[in-house]
């Protein structure tokens, strides 16, 4: 199914060729990683004062508890939240959600945001199916996207996914009535 849309993208940009890379892997974001940018946002929501438990953010969000324990974990030892130990314990945001880069979240829970191992650029590999990387229109293309998507995500935090707040409602006065 992959490789098929692969080839469409391939065909598209005019690079059928017995010289291509095909993927065989989805092409999206784990699991681990949606719960933990819906993880991070639901805390980014709150007051940074705010302690929320984990219970609280697995049921509102249905995120399997367990699951979310490792998530949360990871995010703590990366240094973007805290936690606080007891009975009214949880876990809140450490740095301001403008600090929050969301590259940086993908990159810790998912590892490389490439599309293929071949134009990684912190996680290479050689993808083993063409001749010549350096000739392969597949990778050429797909360097491109990743420059964008890493362009995209590096810009991106925390702060640029939570919904704006409405404004307050204004008492009225007697002038305005």
């Amino acid at each position: 199914m992959v490789q098929k849309k692969i080839a469409i993208i391939a065909s598209a940009f005019g690079f059928i060729s017995d010289k291509i890379c095909y993927l065989t892997e989805p092409i999206m974001l784990s699991k681990k990683c949606q719960y933990a940018l819906h993880a991070l946002l639901y805390l980014a929501e709150h007051d940074q004062e705010d302690v929320v438990t984990i219970h609280e953010i697995a049921d509102t969000k249905g995120i399997p508890k367990k699951f979310l324990e490792v998530i949360l974990l990871d995010l703590k030892q990366a240094g973007i939240l805290a936690s606080r130990k007891g009975k009214m314990g949880g876990y809140y945001l450490r740095k301001e959600p403008q600090e929050v880069n969301i590259l940086e979240v993908i990159r810790l829970i998912d590892g490389a945001v490439a599309m293929l191992p071949c134009v990684s650029l912190n996680f290479y590999e050689s993808c083993g199916r063409c001749e010549d990387e350096k000739t392969c229109r597949i990778n050429k293309v797909f360097s491109t996207v990743r420059d964008e998507t890493l362009r995209i995500l590096s810009g991106a935090t925390l702060a640029d996914l939570i919904p704006p707040k409405k404004a307050p409602k204004k008492k009225r006065t007697a002038a305005t009535r």
